[in-house]
């Protein structure tokens, strides 16, 4: 090759070179100029981080550390990059963001309603609802979960449940030890499934049950998926999902509404026949999209969460003797005192755990079943020292929170007994979230739990067949093969 050639070549690779890094520098600021440089002199105030790629923003990293075997990579990046400032803006869920990651800054977030409000990526509201609780204003909200939460919103209230509760986890467990090999997890969320529609829908119909079960899982998986509208990816088969999900809801609402016109009266009042008759100041009901959307909401939120947290609760009791043999002694000590007359759990029982109540807290934090929330700024918000601009999206993140060494000690150790007197500060527990938008379902949840527990602990015990088995952090942590396992009856006291 001629000198004048290599000369060319070289000019070229110069060029290209110059070209791309041009253009990755463009590509970088892009999001810069086009969300930041409006906000005029209040960009200089901003949260420290970066609002990554355009249209993409900083979802490649996030989805790429939580599919890996390091979430807390994700945060743990703009810690290094930025310091420890506790709030980060970053691109996220196709909106500027402010990530916060501290105890005040979460509460803050959580408990001022006159300067945030919800502000869930659209994607999430054409999964959930435009009219479950995530979608509607603080007023209607306030109204709607004044009527819903009444079935499942304190001991008292779902004391009525309790022998059906305990029942089926009876016989759930008495059934899986008979059969050689179960997912544990995913019988677990069939079982609260079951539960949940029970207490919502009086339905104890397999045939619902397992459908609705079904169509909710697909719908899971696609919440913090990448909203990609596409055969092939997850938001897709999520949105046909809740297609599915809202025509069998719809023919329950239209025969309930039937009944109701009838003669047929029920002697069972659930959360549906509430939904039907409740009225406004005006007389206004709800209309059927308003009544599907919140008990979609309920129905999923009220089974996630307990199922897995049961599968935690057992595997790290059982990666623990000292704490499995600590919490099982409590148990058979409400066994032993327990009147001979007595049959089942009471509330004051339940009461009693204080020991089983620290492992499901512990539990509830190791495992932060969902590590954000969202809102909005309604305007101009001062927090720390920096602004979130008005409309800009704030995540709530709770996995820094509750894995935050300064507050509890080797955070990723499964310990109950770091709850010996000891009082989370406000904003440094959040499992269900805080302020008016608290998770309504938390105490069917943490009875669902414990009344599980207690049988479990008493007679079972559950060998893993894959104990190394890799955890999935999306949608919620799990192992990958659902906690392959064998359940197996353990000499105890009768109950």
């Amino acid at each position: 090759m001629s000198l004048a050639n290599m000369s060319s070549v070289w000019v070229a690779l110069v060029c290209i070179f110059a070209t791309s890094t041009f253009l990755k520098w463009v590509l970088k600021r892009a999001n810069y100029w086009f969300y930041e440089t409006k906000l005029g002199e209040k960009k200089y105030s901003l949260p420290p981080g970066d609002l990554g790629w355009p249209f993409i923003g900083n979802m490649w990293s996030f989805l790429g550390a939580f599919k890996s075997s390091d979430p807390d990579s994700f945060m743990n990046s703009f810690v290094s990059r930025f310091g420890r400032a506790g709030i980060y803006k970053a691109f996220m869920f196709g909106n500027p963001s402010v990530i916060v990651t501290t105890p005040e800054t979460c509460r803050r977030v959580l408990t001022d309603d006159d300067a945030f409000k919800p502000g869930w990526p659209v994607s999430t509201m054409e999964l959930i609802g435009k009219k479950s609780f995530i979608g509607i204003s603080y007023e209607e909200h306030k109204r709607l979960r004044r009527l819903t939460a009444a079935p499942v919103n304190g001991h008292e209230a779902l004391s009525v449940y309790m022998q059906y509760i305990e029942d089926n986890v009876i016989s759930a467990l008495d059934k899986w030890a008979k059969i050689e090999q179960i997912e544990f997890l995913t019988e677990l969320r069939r079982l609260t499934f079951r539960i949940i529609m029970y207490i919502f829908l009086s339905s104890e119909s397999p045939h619902i049950v397992e459908a609705l079960e079904r169509e909710y899982t697909a719908l899971n998986y696609g919440v913090r998926a990448m909203a990609i509208n596409l055969p092939g990816f997850a938001y897709h088969r999520a949105l046909k999902a809740r297609k599915r999900l809202v025509a069998i809801l719809q023919s329950i609402v239209d025969e309930r509404r039937n009944q109701s016109r009838g003669d047929n009266l029920r002697k069972k009042k659930d959360m549906m026949d509430q939904l039907l008759s409740v009225e406004d100041e005006n007389g206004k009901k709800l209309d059927d999209e308003e009544i599907i959307d919140v008990l979609l909401m309920y129905l999923n939120a009220g089974h996630e969460s307990s199922g897995h947290t049961m599968m935690w609760a057992t595997i790290f009791l059982q990666e623990h003797a000292e704490f499995l043999q600590k919490a099982k002694a409590e148990q058979e000590w409400i066994i032993k005192k327990r009147p001979p007359t007595q049959k089942g759990l009471n509330l004051k029982e339940i009461r009693e755990m204080d020991y089983l109540n620290k492992v499901i807290d512990e539990t509830l934090r190791v495992i932060t079943f969902s590590l954000t929330v969202f809102r909005e700024a309604k305007t101009d918000v001062n927090i720390s020292g920096y602004t979130i601009p008005k409309g800009w999206k704030v995540l709530v993140w709770f996995r820094s929170v509750h894995l935050d060494s300064e507050i509890y000690p080797n955070p990723k150790e499964f310990n109950p007994s770091r709850w010996d007197n000891f009082t989370p500060k406000a904003g440094c527990f959040l499992p269900f979230g805080g302020g008016s938008r608290l998770c309504p379902g938390n105490d069917l949840a943490k009875l669902e739990i414990a009344i599980f527990l207690h049988h479990f602990l008493l007679n079972y015990r559950v060998e893993r067949l894959n104990p190394d088995c890799p955890v999935m952090y999306l949608p919620h942590s799990r192992p990958k093969d659902n906690c392959l396992a064998r359940l197996r009856k353990s000499s105890s006291l009768s109950v």
